[in-house]
């Protein structure tokens, strides 16, 4: 079965059997161990604007 055909059906349930399909949903895709290349209780560095005083010296020179 696809989305396709699933959708259409989806869309005609309340909104409290929606959210029990979410639920349903999520605790599939919980139980999947492959869904996700991140690790639990494992710190990941992001980057961020945040003191990149470089990048703002760029910035602050394609202004002038």
């Amino acid at each position: 079965m696809t989305l396709s055909e699933v959708l259409p059906s989806v869309r005609q349930l309340s909104i409290v059997e929606k959210l029990k399909l979410i639920r349903i949903l999520a605790e599939d895709l919980e139980a999947a161990e492959d869904i996700s290349p991140l690790e639990p209780f494992k710190n990941y560095d992001l980057p961020t604007p945040y003191n990149s005083f470089g990048a703002g010296a760029i910035l602050m020179q394609s202004l002038d």
